[in-house]
């Protein structure tokens, strides 16, 4: 049914919305989740336990974080194909997407593999800190195929406007990934490399799960499971700007890590502290963004550019409403922050202060995230590219010239209001409203 069914109400798009958002939140959530809870086990350790898991997490979260193009381009294409009625080319896609996700997995944790030493140093660590880090990341590499085909897999998934699927396998993954932290770190005393163990093999897991569901999915359309070397490799370069725009996301994040290690062990504290809370509420209001590859991908797919405006006028809304809800609920949680995860002294002084740019920066991110997926969904991926290079650009001066925590984190926010001014833009015209099954945009 056309988006655009019950024009001038605004109650059906909500419906909608929240029929994808609210799982696509539970599933979101978890990951940073993951990261949570190592961090409330790790603080438990003695130092520089925190500190080696902020920065192998770091480095981490950029490799894979550049392969996010497997769940959000495989989304987009599979959605347009479903709003075009064509359900068995758009398994094939997916399935496309899962082989070109092992093939990368695989290539990432060979390549990667010797050059932990070198990639933690990158981050100014060392001594004892850069030790746990080259532990905690060559364990957590062995899980890299892993946690690709969870993105491809969940990005088929939400193609097929399936989001409550991912929640169920998330939340799975979670309280295994709670569990076996707790027991082999503290139960077993296997120190940061339990918690590398704990969480590479709830993701495998998962990635299991979503391989038997995806698979079954294909064959009840009657879509091959054999690879296609022609589709994976239409996947790769449909992919390539998206890395781009993802690399320029990674390569700000990279920089305020070093930057905050270079300060000194406090403040690399405090700053892992507020990284996962800033990554946990990003998480979350990103959910409306799934909510958005979704349904525009949906929609440009059935040639309904009336409803593509509607929703996505809906989606801002709903994302500056939760950006100001969770603005509130961070500085009302401000006092109780440094003791939930065992931060004192010096450490817990930095995190007081940073909260606050933490916490205002929510209402930008709100409407940032639904218009990133809104043009991801659009398959708008050359502008991002574009967009993410002028964006990272913005960032850097204010970023190299921070001589302390707050003002790094002020120097983040540059960068924040530099994405809502090129996505606002963007999203304000056209050219990104391109309809078909398999329709592109120009840069």
């Amino acid at each position: 049914m056309p988006l655009t069914s019950g024009t001038g109400h605004g109650r059906a798009h909500d419906r909608e919305i929240l029929r994808l958002a609210i799982p696509a939140f539970g599933a979101l959530v978890a990951e940073p989740l993951f990261l949570l809870t190592d961090s409330v086990i790790v603080g438990h350790l003695p130092d520089p336990a925190l500190g080696a898991l902020g920065v192998a997490s770091a480095a981490l979260s950029a490799l894979v974080g550049l392969c996010v193009f497997l769940a959000y381009a495989t989304t987009a294409a599979v959605a347009r194909r479903l709003g075009a009625g064509d359900v068995r080319q758009a398994m094939r896609q997916g399935m496309d997407g899962l082989w070109l996700a092992a093939i990368i997995g695989l290539a990432v944790s060979v390549a990667c593999w010797p050059l932990t030493p070198f990639i933690v140093h990158l981050f100014g660590a060392t001594g004892q800190l850069a030790a746990q880090a080259v532990t905690y990341l060559r364990i957590s590499l062995l899980g890299t195929p892993g946690m690709l085909l969870v993105l491809a897999g969940t990005g088929v998934l939400r193609g097929l406007q399936d989001t409550r699927t991912p929640l169920a396998v998330s939340v799975a993954s979670f309280a295994l990934n709670a569990l076996l932290n707790i027991w082999f770190v503290l139960g077993l005393g296997w120190g940061i490399a339990g918690s590398a163990w704990g969480t590479v093999a709830a993701q495998s897991l998962a990635a299991a799960a979503y391989l038997a569901l995806v698979v079954r999915t294909a064959r009840a359309h009657g879509a091959s499971l054999l690879p296609d070397l022609a589709g994976v490799r239409a996947a790769g370069a449909a992919g390539f700007a998206l890395v781009v725009r993802t690399a320029c996301l990674q390569a700000v994040l990279l920089v305020a890590t070093s930057i905050a290690t270079r300060m000194g062990d406090d403040q690399i504290g405090a700053h892992t502290i507020a990284a996962r809370i800033w990554t946990f509420l990003a998480f979350a209001l990103d959910a409306i963004a799934i909510a958005g590859q979704a349904i525009t991908g949906r929609a440009l797919g059935a040639g309904d550019t009336a409803g593509t405006r509607a929703a996505t006028r809906r989606m801002v809304m709903w994302g500056v409403g939760c950006g100001v809800v969770f603005c509130a609920a961070v500085l009302l949680a401000r006092p109780l922050v440094p003791a939930l995860f065992d931060a004192r002294g010096a450490v817990a002084a930095e995190l007081l202060a940073v909260l606050w740019p933490v916490a205002l920066l929510q209402p930008i991110a709100g409407v940032v995230f639904v218009l990133d997926g809104v043009l991801i969904g659009a398959g708008d991926q050359r502008y991002l590219a574009w967009a993410g290079l002028w964006t990272t650009l913005a960032y850097l001066p204010f970023a190299a010239v921070a001589g302390t925590l707050v003002a790094l984190w002020l120097a983040l926010g540059v960068w924040m209001a530099a994405r809502l001014v090129t996505l606002a833009l963007r999203a304000y015209g056209t050219a990104w409203m391109v309809t078909g099954a398999s329709g592109t945009t120009a840069a």
